[in-house]
């Protein structure tokens, strides 16, 4: 026998004559246990929002020119006691939508919006916003900002828009 085959045989039987085998398990339970919970720790992110999916926020949310409008048709909620994302109090989100694509130049990615129509009070009246790019025909609902997209809510009035990031949209 050469020197590290003895070495190694004297370690295992060391080994051996001092643990157990549920000792082993115990160990090992524990160490799967514990390997499992690292992505439940706290860890420092890296500023800005790349690979995140949420846009880079540069822009006056009350100003038809803001980059999330691009296929905004109505009043916008940011101008009526909500936001960009939030209904005013007193109404109702929508729960069906129409979506479009916006360019961010702030970050130069292209992101889908949800464009949910806030009702339940008359309309707002304050910075409507017309603009139809990527607009659609009616017979296309999903992509058309022309109809009333208070369906599904308690009272059909519709009082002003909001525009939510959905996500990142993918180029083909």
């Amino acid at each position: 026998m050469n020197f590290f085959d003895r070495v190694f045989e004297q370690r295992s039987r060391q080994l051996a004559q001092h643990s157990s085998r549920r000792g082993l398990l115990k160990g090992l339970g524990a160490m799967l246990v514990g390997g499992a919970s690292i992505p439940l720790l706290p860890v420092a992110r890296a500023a800005g929002n790349e690979g995140t999916g949420r846009p880079v926020e540069e822009g006056d949310p009350s100003s038809c020119d803001y980059w999330r409008y691009c296929a905004i048709d109505g009043f916008l909620c940011d101008c009526c006691g909500g936001s960009a994302n939030t209904c005013p109090p007193g109404t109702e989100m929508s729960p069906v939508t129409w979506i479009g694509t916006c360019h961010n130049p702030a970050d130069g990615r292209n992101y889908v919006i949800s464009y949910n129509d806030c009702c339940g009070k008359s309309s707002c009246g304050a910075c409507l916003c017309m603009r139809d790019e990527g607009d659609r025909p009616v017979y296309r609902p999903d992509k058309t900002n022309d109809l009333n997209w208070c369906l599904g809510t308690a009272s059909v009035t519709y009082h002003c828009s909001t525009a939510i990031v959905v996500g990142v949209a993918f180029d083909d």
